[in-house]
């Protein structure tokens, strides 16, 4: 017995398991195949269809409520029926008519109508309660009309059959302001997610355009490249030495550019990574070690431009961080320098680290472009880039919040057409015991 009750749990599991997996493909199929209402719609039809009757049932039988009314209950199914089949009878022009009247109906117009007649019974007031909060899940404006023109038919019925002095009762009149508070808080919490999904579509549209720009030129290289190398080869022509020089310098900036890209896509991995990840101080370490595999990694386009680097270690220091999150930043602001010098057309950079000072500090330097007065204030913002083209805008403002969580600083100095310096101080790491 116990051996043939073992399985139970793990099917119980794996069938909840498949409810779920078929109930979000079905809420995804309706998202994508109807419009937002209708898609809302569709599923709360099939609760009002199956959920009319049983109320009834749950208030008339098992917790008998001062009115109940099947007819009310069997027209708010009926007006659910053409949500359930939405391929065949959900269309045409006259569906956002329909949608008006059923959600209408169905939320605004029978709780409130109910709440009155049942003389605001903790259970409407409750139901009443949340048929607002599911409304205005719908679009505000929907929601907005079909409140008020649902709440109208509710108070005018309620006038002819009920008793229309109870409107104005205390027992209505203290709810207003908490169905009014449930109707602001849910619009401000939708218009709040909206606002995120917005931002996080802008972040990915950023992202990508950043990926595209930096990817589409070293591709547009490598293929011109690779079109210069199938000339010099194709028959009946021979290659001459000067054919073999021009395939040897093609290869080289082809080798150059993907070299490029995989490090483009190793920054931007890294970035991702280090967005995600916790970004406080877990390890010790060096700066001379981050510079030198900076260096190390870095892509340079040719050798002018890494003799344009130097290096300049006056006295290598220790700080709380983390050695892949450092090269993170340097590899940003090395990147950045390398594009102001190319805007510019001149110039060189400097990489010092100097640990001399009460507070040790890592300077990049450069003589290209600057960054003019008016700029400065908002380089370190999340999606600022200047020019507006050149790239994301998530480096610099990645920098600070790695720099922030370990309790140090950045801060840059500049004049345009003149120079950039980035300057970078750490509190500093007390010295290790001198071994007894």
């Amino acid at each position: 017995m116990m051996f043939a009750s073992a399985p139970a749990p793990f099917f119980t599991d794996r069938l909840r398991e498949l409810i779920l997996h078929w109930l979000l493909r079905w809420l995804v199929h309706n998202e994508r195949h109807h419009a937002h209402a209708a898609g809302r719609f569709i599923v709360l039809a099939w609760i009002g269809f199956l959920g009319m009757p049983a109320y009834y049932s749950i208030w008339t039988y098992w917790f008998p409520q001062e009115f109940e009314s099947l007819t009310l209950r069997l027209i708010g199914a009926a007006l659910c029926l053409p949500a359930l089949a939405p391929g065949r009878l959900l269309r045409g022009r006259f569906v956002n008519a329909y949608l008006f009247i059923a959600v209408t109906y169905v939320l605004p117009f029978q709780f409130a109508f109910m709440y009155l007649m049942n003389h605001g019974s903790a259970v409407w007031s409750q139901s009443l309660l949340i048929a607002l909060t599911v409304l205005f899940h719908f679009r505000t404006r929907l929601a907005l009309s079909a409140c008020a023109t649902g709440s109208v038919l509710a108070c005018a019925l309620f006038a002819l059959v009920g008793e229309p002095a109870f409107m104005l009762s205390p027992t209505v009149l203290e709810q207003l302001p908490i169905y009014a508070f449930t109707i602001v808080a849910v619009s401000v919490a939708k218009a709040g997610r909206g606002a995120l999904a917005r931002e996080k579509l802008a972040g990915m549209a950023h992202g990508l355009a950043s990926v595209s720009h930096e990817l589409r030129t070293p591709l547009i290289s490598v293929e011109a490249n690779v079109r210069g190398i199938h000339r010099r080869i194709t028959p009946p022509a021979q290659a001459s030495e000067a054919d073999w020089q021009a395939m040897a310098d093609a290869m080289a900036r082809i080798q150059y550019e993907v070299r490029h890209m995989n490090h483009m896509i190793d920054l931007f991995l890294l970035s991702a990574s280090a967005v995600e990840q916790q970004l406080e101080a877990t390890e010790e370490v060096s700066m001379r070690e981050v510079v030198e595999s900076v260096i190390r990694r870095y892509p340079f386009a040719a050798q002018s431009q890494r003799d344009a680097v130097s290096v300049d270690i006056r006295t290598d220091f220790r700080f709380a961080g983390k050695h892949e999150l450092s090269v993170v930043i340097l590899l940003n602001l090395l990147r950045n320098a390398l594009k102001a010098l190319h805007r510019a057309g001149k110039g060189r950079i400097r990489i010092v680290v100097d640990g001399r000072p009460d507070t040790p500090r890592l300077l990049v330097i450069d003589t290209g472009c600057g960054i003019a007065a008016r700029n400065l204030p908002m380089i370190f913002q999340r999606f600022y880039s200047y020019p507006p083209s050149s790239g994301a805008g998530i480096g610099l403002a990645l920098c600070k919040d790695i720099i922030d969580a370990w309790q140090a600083s950045i801060r840059c100095v500049s004049r345009e057409l003149g120079y950039t310096m980035f300057v970078l101080e750490f509190p500093r790491v007390p010295a290790p015991p001198p071994p007894h």
